[in-house]
C-alpha cells in the first residue's frame, strides 16, 4: 500500500526504510531538502519538498491513493494540523501523528488523531498502528509462544461486553486503550468507540483471532 510520511528526521527516514523493505510504496515529506539526505542511496519513493498541511504538497505525495499518513515533524501543531487535512479533506482513516507534549496527547485523541508522544515513541509503535496485522507484537514470552498484540476489531463489536468477545475468539482481552488511557478489562467491560484491544494469546493462533475480529460478530441464536 502506499504510505505519506511527513518529517524525514531519524524517524521519518527509518520508516520509510523499513515500510519500502516490506514490500509498500512511500512518499516523505519535508520542508528542507537536505533532510532527505538521511535516505539511503536506493530508497526507490517520492521526496516532496514543502509542508505536509499545504494541499497541493500532499497530493503531489500521492495522499489521494494513500492508505496511511504519518506525521513525525518537530512540531507538534504541524503535525497535528497536516493529520486532520490528511483524515478531513483527503479522507485518510488510518493516521498517527508524534507529539512532544504528552499533556496535549488525551485532546488530540478526542479529535480522532491517533497520536504517540515522543516518551515512549518508537517505529515499532507506529508500525503496530498502520500496519495493525503484519506489525510485531507489543510482547511476546521467552519461549516465542504466547504473544500480547494489538488488534484491530470490526466496528460492529462497539458495544459488545468483554467477555462474549473473549469467548469468540479464545483468548484474553488483557487490556483496553481508551483516550489514551489503559484500563485492564473487566466483567461489565463493554467496547466503545475508539477502544485500542490487546489480546494475549498463543502466537500461531493471532492470525485465526484477527480474522475472527475483523469480521462482524456472529448473532445468537
Amino acid at each position: 500500500m502506499h504510505i505519506v510520511i511527513m518529517g524525514c528526521g531519524r524517524v521519518g527516514s527509518t520508516l520509510a526504510h523499513i515500510l519500502e523493505d516490506n514490500g509498500h510504496s512511500v512518499a516523505i515529506i519535508d520542508r528542507d531538502p537536505q533532510a532527505f539526505r538521511r535516505l539511503r542511496a536506493g530508497f526507490r519513493g517520492r521526496r516532496v519538498t514543502g509542508v505536509g498541511f499545504d494541499r497541493d504538497v500532499l497530493q503531489e505525495a500521492g495522499i489521494e491513493s494513500a492508505a496511511a499518513y504519518v506525521a513525525v515533524s518537530s512540531g507538534d501543531n504541524s503535525n497535528i494540523i497536516s493529520a486532520r487535512v490528511a483524515r478531513e479533506t483527503f479522507g485518510v482513516d488510518n493516521v498517527v501523528a508524534r507529539i512532544y507534549d504528552s499533556r496535549r496527547a488525551e485532546v488530540y485523541q478526542r479529535l480522532g488523531i491517533p497520536t504517540v508522544a515522543t516518551v515512549r515513541w518508537t517505529a515499532d509503535q507506529i508500525l503496530r498502528r498502520i500496519l495493525p496485522e503484519g506489525a510485531e507484537p507489543l510482547w511476546r514470552d521467552p519461549t516465542g509462544t504466547v504473544v500480547l498484540a494489538e488488534v484491530a476489531t470490526n466496528p460492529a463489536w462497539i458495544g459488545t461486553k468483554a467477555t462474549k468477545l473473549e469467548e469468540a475468539v479464545g483468548a484474553r482481552v488483557a487490556f483496553v486503550n481508551r483516550m489514551g488511557e489503559a484500563l485492564v478489562t473487566k466483567s461489565d467491560t463493554v467496547v466503545q468507540e475508539g477502544d485500542i484491544l490487546h489480546v494475549i494469546a498463543a502466537e500461531n493462533d493471532m492470525d485465526r483471532i484477527n480474522k475472527v475480529l475483523a469480521a462482524a460478530p456472529e448473532e445468537d441464536h
